[in-house]
């Protein structure tokens, strides 16, 4: 435990943060992160379970004069995204996360934080342990999975949660409650093919190609802000490489989280070694190009190329043409903004993942809307883009959104509690990232349910990091609407 990060400020939310970081929680990964919680649960004589879907609850009774006021559910996600920078080692699955302070925020040594949605996990058993916070009935809901597919919110019976008010702790902005959520689809394409035996001769030379230092970031959160896609640059390059220099494609991969923007990406081509020289120049060149496209949004672009082994097989021409020109081809980034509201995004994608293997090259995208309508059409448009290039593709893991209620007690308590406690009136947002409210609302309708949490930046990035003093405040207004829930 990091003992400076244990002894912040409220020191129960920080003590529990410094504990998780050493749980290793990646989404697949959660059976210590799901023990500490039960047995944090039981210690505290409350009622404590799992469900079918792995998904924990423990209930928390009413201090001594609030029963009548209405139930909450105080929801969190157990897992976080493993994101780590290609200069470190770092296994997920066994190693803690090495957290630490740094000036006014808390980050981690070259990997993801888990602020997301760690602050908000480490809030609610803070809450479930206090023996002086005021209350009504109380029920905490860690949720599994959220991060790959929101598998623990689908999972949800209709007879798990007896709350009326949900609150969800997954939001990133300090100063903003959110009411409204994208919903999002997956699109997976797949290349099939028959790797061709490939031998070393005199005349050509294996160059790895390596696109790295980009910031990437949350596909939803971050969409909007313009980053560069290492998939989508590479491919580019790509395609001019196969057209100028008669470049033959070995192996690709980018990215390995499809809800994150991919930071780097990688390839194996052979060229003629008569064209050796001129193609390392292309690739400077390009690195330049690229730099200067960007050079407000990424400041630590790299694009490099060095002379490698030659491999064992190639992907058939045919199929690496087909390939390259989908990729280039297909939607990437923000596609619409919400009509009348132009600051908040309505439909986007993300071509989060490309990898090679066992005779098949596999995209994967996030496809977000707001609209179901929008998300259908982009989903078919990307469909198509795959379709016509020889791809088998489908599309899985369709989540809907949260639909905004204007008129929603809790978001009013919370207005009015947020202006009182902080001195500031928070803004009313809709969230372009994916929420499990959508989902929870789904299986319970009736609930009635915000989103709110501290400033964290940089999330589903190794630049992750979340602002201490926000986090102290966060606290501040998520007790205080604790006490003022209405009565029932």
């Amino acid at each position: 435990m990091n003992k400076e990060i244990a002894m912040l400020e409220p020191q129960p939310l920080w003590h529990h943060f410094s504990a998780i970081c050493d749980i290793p929680r990646p989404s697949g990964h959660l059976e210590k992160i799901t023990r500490y919680i039960m047995e944090y649960g039981e210690s505290l004589g409350l009622e404590t379970c799992k469900d079918d879907a792995g998904n924990v609850l423990i209930r928390k009774p009413a201090t001594p004069g609030m029963e009548n006021r209405r139930p909450v559910v105080l929801q969190a996600h157990l897992d976080m995204v493993p994101q780590k920078n290609a200069s470190v080692v770092h296994h997920f699955e066994t190693d803690p996360i090495e957290a630490y302070v740094d000036g006014e925020w808390v980050t981690a040594r070259e990997t993801t934080l888990g602020a997301d949605n760690g602050i908000g996990l480490s809030s609610i058993l803070a809450v479930l342990g206090s023996s002086t916070l005021k209350h009504g009935p109380l029920e905490a809901l860690f949720t599994y999975d959220e991060e790959t597919g929101m598998y623990g919110a689908f999972g949800l019976k209709p007879d798990f949660l007896q709350g009326e008010i949900l609150l969800n702790t997954d939001s990133e902005e300090e100063g903003e409650i959110y009411m409204s959520c994208a919903g999002g689809v997956d699109l997976n394409a797949a290349f099939r093919f028959q790797e061709m035996p490939y031998e070393a001769v005199e005349d050509e030379v294996a160059v790895k190609l390596c696109l790295t230092g980009l910031k990437g970031g949350h596909s939803g959160v971050d969409i909007h802000l313009g980053r560069a896609n290492a998939n989508k640059l590479l491919f580019r390059f790509l395609k001019f490489a196969v057209q100028e220099y008669d470049a033959r494609l070995a192996g690709v991969s980018g990215g390995n989280m499809r809800n994150a923007i991919p930071r780097e990406a990688s390839a194996v081509v052979v060229v003629p070694v008569e064209w050796k020289d001129d193609f390392l120049e292309a690739v400077a060149e390009y690195e330049v190009i690229y730099r200067h496209e960007y050079e407000t949004i990424e400041d630590a672009l790299t694009f490099t190329a060095e002379e490698v082994a030659a491999p064992g097989t190639l992907i058939p021409e045919e199929v690496q043409d087909d390939v390259i020109n989908a990729v280039v081809a297909c939607p990437n980034g923000v596609e619409r903004m919400v009509p009348g509201v132009p600051d908040v995004v309505e439909t986007s994608s993300s071509l989060g993942i490309v990898t090679t293997g066992g005779g098949s090259i596999e995209v994967k995208i996030l496809i977000r809307s707001t609209s179901e309508s929008r998300k259908a059409a982009l989903a078919s448009a990307l469909e198509s883009t795959f379709a016509l290039a020889g791809a088998r593709v489908e599309l899985s893991g369709d989540y809907p959104g949260w639909e905004p209620n204007l008129a929603s007690p809790v978001l009013k308590t919370a207005t009015a509690v947020h202006t009182a406690v902080l001195g500031v009136k928070p803004e009313v947002k809709i969230m372009h990232a994916g929420l499990e409210c959508g989902i929870i609302g789904a299986a319970y309708p009736e609930l009635d349910m915000i989103s709110f949490g501290p400033t964290i930046r940089h999330p589903h990035s190794p630049d992750e990091k979340v602002n201490i003093a926000s986090v102290q405040r966060y606290w501040k207004f998520l007790t205080c609407l604790l006490e003022n829930i209405p009565v029932r």
